[in-house]
């Protein structure tokens, strides 16, 4: 029998200050704080928790999880 790796399900975890908190559109898209992708929602949580505590003295500052994998594969979990 083989051993079979785990699916790789990438997200990407990003962040940039915002231009209003009501709306997810940045101030400026070149200084978009790009963490990396993970190959699981587990290890994008734990970047994204991590660099969100860090910006938590700036409102305006927010970090997203993209799954790359839904954009990759529509219609596959």
């Amino acid at each position: 029998m083989e051993d079979q790796a785990p699916k790789q399900l990438l997200h990407l975890v990003f962040g940039g200050e915002l231009k209003d908190l009501r709306a997810v559109e940045f101030k400026d898209l070149e200084s978009l704080d790009i963490v990396g992708i993970f190959p699981d929602y587990a290890s994008a949580l734990s970047a994204w928790r991590s660099k969100a505590q860090q910006s938590v003295d700036n409102a305006s500052m927010r970090y997203f999880i993209v799954h790359m994998h839904r954009l990759l594969s529509p219609g596959q979990a």
